[in-house]
């Protein structure tokens, strides 16, 4: 089985994927107007986190993550960059 990673935005799920960069690209479902991630990131409560699950299976059973883990803004920028045009 494989991994599963959801994306957490203002403490809800905003997107997943099968692996870390999949799920760091779900935030460009977010991007702020002005493309300030440094400032969105910072915003009170958007805490912007992944959790990691055994699998898809482990998610759908609501399992606790493995793992959560913190983004960055950095981390997003460039996940988002590599998102074709």
């Amino acid at each position: 089985m494989s991994e599963f990673f959801e994306a957490i935005w203002h403490g809800e799920g905003i997107g997943d994927g099968g692996d870390l960069e999949e799920a760091l690209q779900a935030y460009v479902a977010v991007k702020p107007d002005d493309n300030d991630w440094i400032k969105a990131c910072a915003a009170e409560g958007a805490e912007p986190r992944i959790e990691r699950f055994a699998s898809f299976d482990a998610y759908l059973d609501n399992n606790d993550a493995l793992e959560t883990i913190p983004v960055t803004a950095q981390m997003i920028v460039v996940a988002i960059e590599q998102l074709p045009v």
